[in-house]
């Protein structure tokens, strides 16, 4: 058995890191074993030690300056010469961890890209931008969800960079009725029409814009109801904006539910209107949801595998959004050719599986 040191900030509800725990759950773990070398306690930490995985922790660069994150990452790398792979998910701090790996000897350095522009106010992504120009020399491998995001982490070399589908548990999602009544009713939302969306509260995701398209939606439909699944900084500010828009009783802030799959369930149709997204793998859970999705176009169109889907630039008015929302007609899920698509987990599972026990 081989075991994969994987670098992230932390296992907590999120793209990427639902992404490894659903590869995780898939894996042989009697060929592979996965670790995790993180900087804040997750929500999965205890599930990752269950599988048998460790969870080691470091403090992250925002808490102790850049100099003292790379003389931990250095350290930690040496006193852990066991580890043949590492695989960072850390977009442009992937740098920082593929320049320890070099240092200490790790044979396979993958970097992995998750998303398509830096977060953050000018120092922290100029900062990010600095770690970034150290992955090329110190990397022996690239991956990213998309080519948006190959492109944006690696530059030239992102033709070069193996885009790996992030499975997911294509069967989890399929339309359940009985689930749908279960949870409408829990919500108490039985006769409504829900606009759904999952993600967590940061300027990426533009919840903003997605609440003042929702009172266009309201007022077009009273029995509307705007579903938001998720948590984060900005949560305070857009309840804000809710109260003073007078949307309180319309919008349900559910918080962050390791049953997305459930909740999904209850959603009429599905809006992402991202500033910019990896890949946006809420979209895929969504449509094998049987949801018809309107996402902005800065979403991959990767992101679509069903005829349930639409993109609409962010540069039209939130009328606009809000008529094509309404007047989307939803196409029924054909269940094999979603178990068939490249997300399937099993697929994504298998291949990640076999690169490691090649390296």
């Amino acid at each position: 058995m081989i075991r994969v040191l994987h670098c992230v900030v932390g296992m907590n509800y999120g793209g990427y890191e639902t992404f490894l725990m659903n590869v995780y759950r898939n894996i042989d773990r009697t060929k592979v074993q996965f670790d995790f070398l993180t900087s804040l306690p997750g929500v999965f930490d205890e599930e990752i030690k269950k599988m048998g995985g460790i969870v080691y922790r470091i403090p992250f660069i925002t808490k102790v300056g850049p100099f003292a994150y790379q003389k931990n990452l250095d350290n930690f790398l040496r006193l852990h010469p066991e580890y043949d792979i590492v695989h960072s998910h850390m977009d442009k701090f992937s740098g920082s961890v593929m320049k320890a790996a070099r240092k200490a000897g790790v044979k396979t350095r993958i970097a992995h890209s998750h998303n398509t522009q830096n977060e953050g106010g000018i120092v922290y992504q100029l900062v990010k931008d600095f770690y970034g120009k150290m992955i090329e020399p110190n990397c022996t491998h690239r991956f990213a969800c998309s080519q948006e995001a190959a492109d944006w982490m690696f530059g030239e070399k992102g033709k070069e960079t193996i885009v790996v589908y992030n499975g997911i548990e294509v069967a989890k999602y399929f339309p359940d009725k009985a689930k749908r009544t279960e949870i409408r009713k829990k919500l108490k939302l039985e006769n409504a029409f829900i606009v759904g969306h999952t993600g967590r509260f940061a300027h990426q995701k533009n919840h903003s814009f997605l609440i003042d398209v929702f009172k266009e939606i309201k007022e077009k439909r009273r029995d509307a109801k705007l579903l938001l699944i998720g948590a984060g900084d900005l949560q305070n500010e857009t309840k804000e904006k809710v109260k003073s828009l007078g949307l309180e009783n319309d919008v349900i802030f559910y918080g962050t539910t390791d049953k997305v799959h459930q909740v999904l369930q209850a959603m009429d149709t599905f809006v992402m209107p991202s500033h910019h997204e990896g890949l946006g793998i809420v979209l895929i859970e969504a449509q094998c949801a049987g949801l018809y999705c309107t996402a902005s176009t800065a979403v991959p169109s990767l992101a679509q595998i069903t005829d349930n889907m639409q993109f609409i630039s962010l540069e039209e008015s939130r009328e606009v959004w809000a008529d094509k929302i309404l007047c989307a007609q939803r196409h029924p899920v054909n269940k094999q050719d979603l178990l068939n698509c490249p997300y399937n987990v099993v697929k994504t599972a298998d291949f990640l599986q076999n690169f490691y026990l090649e390296r």
